[in-house]
C-alpha cells in the first residue's frame, strides 16, 4: 500500500486488484469479443495512470478519454496502448493527436475532413474511429451521412479503427430505445461491413452478448458501481474512504444543527462533527433537513444519519446509538464495506459515476492490492 501524507488524516483507498477482477469478470462475459476500458475522469476519480497501468499488465489494450489532455497523460503510463479520445477531433490540434498516438473518435463531416487532410498533408495515414449518433443527439454524426461518410473513405483510401456508436438507456434492459439503437446501428454497419465494431458500454456488455460486437467499453462496473437499474450489483467494491471525527458534542431535544437552523432535534442526542464537507465533494444533497432523509456513514460499523445542512469543510452526524468509545480523531466510513457508492448515490438523487468523479476535495488518494510491476505516481 502506498500512502500520501495528511495531517488531517483520512484519505481515499483504491484497491487495484478489485479493478483488475472486476475488468477479468467483464472480459470473461464479453466472450470473443475485445473488452476496453474507460478510464476518463482521471478513472472515474480512481487515478487513470495507476489504474491504466494494472489493467495493461491484466490484458487491456484499448482504453477510452474524454479529452486529447487526458489521453496525453495516459500515454505516459502506457506507452504502447491503443487510446481513443471520445470528444473528437479538436479544432486545428490533429499533428498534437498524432504526436503522441491518439486516435480521435471522429464525429462529423468537418472533423472528418480536417483529419483526412492532415493525413494526406503528411503523406501518412494516422488511425482514427467514427462515432455515429443512432439516437442519443450527442456528438456523432447523423445517420444520414452514413452512405456520404462511406463515399469520403472510400475515395481516400482512408481504413477507420472502428465505427462506435453509445447507448442512452443501457442500464434498463428492457427500454425500446436500446433495442431501437441496435437495430440502427446493425443497419450502419452495412456501409462499413470490414470495419470493428463497437456500442456496449458496462450495462450492455451484463445485458445481452448481441451488443458485444467486436470490442466493449465498460467503465462504471470496473470501479465497483452499479451499472444496471433494479438488479443486484455483482461488481466487487473497489474504493474506501474515510475522514476524521473534528468534535464531539451532546445537544438537547429542541435544538437545532447547521446552517439555516434547518434540523431541529428530536431527542437529546450526541453529535459528531466530521471533517468533510461540499468542498469535498460531499454533496450538499445529502444534507439531512427536516423530515427529509440525508446521507449515511457508519461508525464503529453502525450506520448513522447526517444531521443539518453540509457546509463547505464540515459535516454533522448522529452517534447517539454507537457503541463503544468514539473520540475525536477516530474515522467516519463515508464508503466502504458499510456504505457504497450506489448508497450515496440514491441518498443525494444521482449516480454512482458522479459520487466517483466529485469526491477527491482535500483527501489524498492511496492505494492497497498493487500487482506486482505496476508503478504508482
Amino acid at each position: 500500500m502506498t500512502s500520501s501524507k495528511s495531517i488531517l488524516g483520512g484519505g481515499i483507498t483504491i484497491d487495484l486488484d478489485a479493478i483488475v477482477r472486476n475488468w477479468k469478470a467483464l472480459d470473461t462475459v464479453s466472450g470473443k469479443s475485445l473488452t476496453g476500458a474507460v478510464l476518463k475522469a482521471d478513472g472515474y476519480g480512481t487515478g487513470a495512470k495507476t489504474v491504466g497501468r494494472a489493467l495493461y499488465k491484466a490484458g487491456a489494450r484499448f482504453f477510452f478519454v474524454a479529452t486529447p489532455d487526458e489521453g496525453v497523460v495516459l500515454r505516459e503510463a502506457i506507452p504502447n496502448a491503443f487510446i481513443f479520445v471520445l470528444d473528437g477531433l479538436i479544432p486545428r490540434t490533429a499533428a498534437d493527436y498524432a504526436a503522441h498516438g491518439l486516435m480521435p473518435v471522429l464525429a462529423s463531416m468537418s472533423q472528418l475532413t480536417e483529419w483526412l487532410d492532415f493525413c494526406l498533408n503528411r503523406g501518412k495515414a494516422a488511425p482514427a474511429a467514427l462515432h455515429f449518433d443512432t439516437g442519443f443527439n450527442r456528438v456523432g454524426f447523423r445517420m444520414k451521412e452514413a452512405e456520404l461518410v462511406a463515399r469520403e473513405l472510400k475515395q481516400s483510401g482512408f481504413e477507420p479503427q472502428m465505427i462506435m456508436s453509445h447507448f442512452a438507456c443501457a442500464d434498463q434492459p428492457s427500454h425500446e430505445m436500446t433495442r431501437k439503437q441496435n437495430g440502427l446501428f446493425q443497419g450502419l454497419l452495412n456501409h462499413f461491413p470490414d470495419v470493428p465494431a463497437s456500442i456496449a458500454n458496462s450495462a450492455a456488455v451484463m445485458s445481452s452478448k448481441d451488443y458485444h460486437y467486436h470490442l466493449v467499453r465498460p467503465g462504471i462496473a470496473m470501479y465497483g458501481g452499479r451499472a444496471i437499474n433494479g438488479r443486484p450489483n455483482p461488481m466487487a467494491p473497489v474504493i474506501s474512504m474515510d475522514v476524521p471525527i473534528l468534535q464531539i458534542k451532546d445537544a438537547r431535544i429542541g435544538e437545532t444543527v447547521g446552517y439555516g437552523a434547518a434540523y431541529r432535534l428530536r431527542r437529546d442526542t450526541r453529535i459528531a462533527i466530521m471533517a468533510l464537507g461540499y468542498a469535498d465533494g460531499y454533496f450538499r444533497g445529502l444534507s439531512g433537513i427536516g423530515g427529509q432523509m440525508g446521507g449515511r456513514v457508519a461508525v464503529n460499523g453502525t450506520i448513522v444519519p447526517v444531521l443539518g445542512r453540509i457546509s463547505m469543510d464540515m459535516t454533522a452526524i448522529d452517534i447517539t446509538d454507537v457503541q463503544g468509545l468514539v473520540q475525536p480523531g477516530d474515522p467516519v466510513e463515508i464508503l466502504g464495506p458499510n456504505i457504497s457508492i450506489d448508497d450515496v448515490a440514491d441518498a443525494a438523487r444521482t449516480i454512482g459515476y458522479e459520487v466517483l468523479t466529485t469526491l477527491n476535495g482535500r483527501f489524498p488518494r492511496s492505494y492497497i492490492n498493487v500487482p506486482d510491476g505496476v508503478s504508482l505516481d
